[in-house]
């Protein structure tokens, strides 16, 4: 399996012709299966990924940055019964 950052470092018409490899692939791998020569069947599985993460990559805006991880929120303080008869005053 390939990771998607290996595909951002290459030129688009790179991707392209990756991507006309690995259909012509998939198409060979569904023959296989049909003739019964295929073992590794998830071999299907990463080829199509590997299309699909292509595709995205060449739809990507051109000056879009790597996409940053979510920071999760910190979770609220509970109010305890100082808090809340603050507030009240």
């Amino acid at each position: 399996m390939t990771d998607i950052t290996e595909f951002r470092g290459k030129s688009p018409d790179e991707l392209k012709d990756m991507a006309l490899t690995l259909k012509k692939e998939l198409f060979n791998l569904r023959f296989q299966v049909v003739s019964g020569e295929l073992a590794n069947t998830a071999r299907f599985r990463t080829v199509r990924r590997d299309i699909a993460r292509i595709k995205t990559v060449l739809k990507e805006p051109k000056g879009a940055a790597a996409p940053v991880a979510k920071v999760a929120k910190a979770p609220k303080a509970k109010e305890t019964k100082t808090t809340k008869a603050k507030k009240k005053a």
